[in-house]
């Protein structure tokens, strides 16, 4: 596997920042394991960096190694066997060496150092308008999302409308996989659904022969990096972890609506609310609605999933049948998620990859519609895979997605003609087309239908 894959725009982002001819404070945070560090060792191996891990030990400790670090870095005996206390001190002394490149100062993990001094925000503030006038660029790195979030990006944080950028690191999509295994597609997919772009699952599942070797020897395994995962990553986070914890196996499980969640957990709605809220601001679930609705916030037709593949894989196949991997049948489990794996989990992923793909198709092909809103859309008692629209003109387009070992035939394209009167979007002047994904292909008869066809696109 190669050491540094896609993040091409987020490189560009902070060298940019880094180019530019004033001080730069960026803010980068994401969840553990997404990449952070690795982004910005690659885009600092180049450079005049200094690095800094902060820790969750006291504040004594940490000041004392930051001074540790700038001392060497600086070269400063004296500051060495100083007797310091004083952050204020040891960040002047940082920004007045002399170098013959602009500084890049990284804190990584900073959140552990307002977490242990709250008064340190405000002191940070103090700092940075001295850094600043040295033109130098800082990095303020964190994975807890809440923490850094309100200690740096909200209106009441003291370090509010200093930064110069943001970025939240995102795992990487589907379309660079390739670029990591050697598998065909088919196999990539599935290695995406348990592995969800996030470079530390993608690196131990690397070195496996199959899925299933890697599934078992890095999450069905108690001793495994993955086995307890979602723990560490909740932790932090959250209180009442055992709260969310049955919010996410309910989910799951495939209850997405409101009122279904609450009456399987066995609460009133209203008590949802503010678990869904964190849930959602940490990225772990999102609520989606008909692309069609104008107002989404106010949609009462809204679902909950869970948008992280592995904890969607982990709540769905490992956390229910925890007590039989305690007690060892690891074979059972194995021939438990082999059972539902495709049907279940893979052809879910399929649809999110087919919108990922979607939004792609344009650059990639000469196509005669338009859009600017891609998602999913559902009524009573029908649903279309994917829906396309080009809300300020009359395109729209349906699409199906079919993850399965036989070709798409015709009959795929006539149930979609059925469904698709029940949109409604302009149906007096919009015009229509219908784009479909298939993992095996298609028949003879589908091909030759969409070759006679100006609005059929087989991807």
């Amino acid at each position: 596997m190669k050491a540094f894959i896609n993040r091409h725009d987020d490189l560009t982002f902070l060298q940019n920042q880094y180019d530019s001819l004033d001080a730069s404070l960026v803010i980068l945070y994401g969840r553990r394991r997404v990449g952070k560090t690795s982004l910005i060792s690659e885009f600092g191996k180049d450079k005049n960096i200094l690095y800094f891990l902060a820790t969750e030990e006291s504040e004594s400790i940490n000041q004392s190694n930051f001074k540790n670090l700038v001392a060497d870095y600086t070269d400063n005996q004296l500051l060495k066997v100083a007797d310091v206390d004083s952050w204020e001190i040891i960040f002047n002394t940082l920004a007045k060496h002399q170098t013959a490149y602009r500084k890049l100062i990284v804190i990584d993990e900073f959140q552990y150092l307002g977490k242990s001094n709250p008064a340190f925000l405000s002191i940070f503030q103090k700092i940075w308008e001295s850094l600043k006038k040295e033109n130098v660029m800082v990095v303020l790195c964190g994975s807890l999302i809440s923490m850094m979030e309100a200690q740096t990006l909200a209106y009441d944080s003291p370090l509010y409308g200093r930064r110069t950028g943001q970025i939240k690191l995102k795992p990487i999509v589907f379309k660079y996989y390739h670029e990591f295994y050697d598998n065909n597609k088919h196999d990539l997919l599935e290695y995406y659904s348990v592995t969800g772009g996030v470079p530390k699952y993608i690196e131990l599942f690397y070195e496996e022969v199959d899925i299933w070797t890697a599934i078992e020897k890095n999450i069905l395994t108690t001793r495994s990096f993955l086995y307890e995962e979602p723990y560490f990553l909740l932790n932090q986070e959250v209180s009442e972890i055992g709260s969310y914890f049955s919010l996410l196996r309910t989910i799951a499980a495939g209850n997405h609506k409101l009122n279904a969640i609450a009456a399987n957990i066995g609460v009133k709605q209203t008590s949802l609310t503010r678990y869904l809220r964190t849930l959602i601001d940490l990225d772990i679930i999102e609520r989606e609605v008909p692309i069609t609705d104008e107002y989404p916030e106010k949609s009462k037709r809204g679902l909950y999933k869970i948008r992280d593949n592995f904890l969607e894989f982990w709540f769905k196949f490992v956390y229910p049948m925890q007590g039989a991997i305690e007690a060892g049948h690891i074979g059972q489990v194995v021939e438990k998620i082999r059972e539902g794996f495709i049907m279940r989990h893979v052809s879910y992923v399929y649809e999110d990859v087919c919108q990922q793909v979607f939004w792609s198709l344009p650059e990639k092909m000469s196509l005669p519609f338009k859009f600017n809103k891609v998602g999913r859309w559902w009524g009573n008692n029908t649903e279309i895979d994917i829906v396309a629209l080009d809300s300020m003109g009359t395109d729209i387009i349906f699409g199906e997605c079919k993850y399965t070992n036989e070709p798409m035939d015709l009959d795929v394209f006539y149930r979609l003609i059925e469904k698709k009167d029940a949109v409604v979007w302009k149906n007096n002047t919009r015009q229509e087309y219908f784009v479909f994904f298939s993992k095996s292909g298609y028949t003879q008869q589908m091909k030759s239908f969409a070759h006679d066809r100006s609005d059929v696109f087989l991807m």
